[in-house]
């Protein structure tokens, strides 16, 4: 069972001995607040090299898997390397895969966002051959003043199929030999779905796209733990006892129906918003550490 969203109360801080809550969002204040498992740390890296040197990316995880967190510390980065990167994020609010359900993300929405990050006074074109000139042109300009450029689409799961198409075209922009933008998505389990070898229409976007999995917690699960209290001055030993942590895999894991194989919900969210509800409890019941059954308690 998946939590909504948990906040550590006043009460339960003074309970635990903590000035902060450890899985809140203000406790990510730097990229030394990001927890790393060698799977995350290749997909840092992969994202950092795209922006700054080319290519297509897709990163694929559940709600809550750290998507957003390696986005914003990929921004970071480039701010303190003060690297040559432009990174053009289209506004995705309320964007759906269809008309009927919201409002699609078009590939003209996509020509925008360039032109307006590039050139922010220059007056977007009108017609659609004019405007992809202009945002080719200015691209080119540039990248020859030193630049390199990365589009970054969050919740890329709903991206329209005819979208995800035009981003070929974009990712071909080039001055002679050197691509002009790179391209990153970023989206749920929806996505690989999308971008799956079995569909025709997106073949040639699929040829060209790295697709990478952020994977659960699972064994990293008392690492990330251990670090998170830390970040906030706190020790975990103080706040999980030694049979919390095995309750923690067990709540937040399901066998599929008619399999033996588990399925993992061991994603930071999901870990934070569990751990941050069992905090609670135990500081209303006045119980030192949490156990096995202030875990299982937790509705």
């Amino acid at each position: 069972m998946l939590l909504k969203k948990q906040v550590l109360t006043p009460a339960t801080k003074k309970h635990f001995g903590l000035f902060r809550a450890p899985f809140d969002d203000n406790a990510m204040q730097g990229h030394d607040d990001v927890f790393l498992t060698p799977e995350s740390r290749y997909v840092r890296e992969a994202l950092y090299q795209t922006a700054r040197y080319g290519g297509f990316i897709a990163v694929i995880g559940e709600s809550g898997s750290g998507k957003s967190t390696l986005r914003r510390d990929l921004t970071d980065r480039i701010y303190r390397e003060n690297a040559p990167v432009v990174v053009i994020e289209p506004y995705v609010l309320a964007m759906e895969d269809n008309d009927h359900q919201g409002k699609t993300l078009k590939a003209a929405s996509l020509a925008e966002a360039i032109v307006h990050t590039l050139a922010p006074l220059e007056k977007l074109k009108r017609s659609p051959e004019a405007r992809f000139r202009q945002l080719h042109r200015l691209l080119k300009d540039s990248s020859r003043a030193g630049y390199s450029h990365v589009l970054v689409i969050e919740e890329a799961h709903s991206l329209p199929i005819p979208t995800l198409k035009h981003l070929k075209r974009f990712f071909e922009l080039e001055d002679g030999f050197k691509k002009l933008l790179s391209i990153v998505l970023l989206g749920q389990p929806e996505l690989g779905d999308k971008l799956s070898e079995r569909l025709l229409a997106v073949r040639e976007v699929v040829q060209r796209c790295e697709v990478i999995d952020l994977p659960p917690l699972d064994e990293h699960l008392t690492d990330f733990l251990d670090f998170k209290f830390k970040r906030v001055g706190g020790d975990m030993n103080n706040v999980l006892g030694p049979d919390a942590i095995p309750a923690l895999r067990q709540r937040l894991s399901w066998l599929r129906p008619k399999k033996d194989t588990p399925v993992s919900l061991l994603y930071p969210l999901a870990i934070g918003n569990l751990v941050t509800a069992a905090m609670n409890l135990a500081a209303q019941n006045a119980i030192p550490v949490i156990d096995a059954n202030i875990i299982h308690s937790v509705h």
